[in-house]
C-alpha cells in the first residue's frame, strides 16, 4: 500500500480547470510563455478573479485545432509545381 501511495506523487494530477503552474507542465511550455499567450488571447483561457484559469478540455481541442491547422499548411500542394533555382 505504501508504494502504491509513493507512486502517485510521482504523476501529478490533471485537473479539468488548472492555475497558470499546471496548464504549463500539462502543455510543455514555461509559465511565462502561457502567461503571455493567454493575455494575447492566443490560448484559450479565463480569469477567476485576477489569475488566468485553463480548462484541460479546451486546451486539448485548441492543441488539435493547431495541429490540424500546421499539418494543412505543411501538405504539399498537387498542381502547384516545385519552384525552379534561377540558375547563375
Amino acid at each position: 500500500m505504501r508504494s502504491a501511495a509513493r507512486s502517485n506523487l510521482l504523476v501529478p494530477e490533471v485537473r479539468e480547470v488548472m492555475d497558470i503552474r499546471q496548464a504549463s507542465d500539462y502543455l510543455g511550455i514555461s509559465p511565462d510563455t502561457l502567461y503571455k499567450y493567454a493575455s494575447e488571447g492566443f490560448v484559450p483561457a479565463f480569469k477567476l478573479g485576477n489569475r488566468w484559469r485553463f480548462k484541460r478540455s479546451r486546451l486539448d481541442e485548441w492543441m488539435d485545432r493547431q495541429s490540424d491547422q500546421i499539418a494543412a499548411d505543411l501538405t504539399p500542394d498537387p498542381d502547384q509545381k516545385k519552384p525552379v533555382r534561377a540558375a547563375f
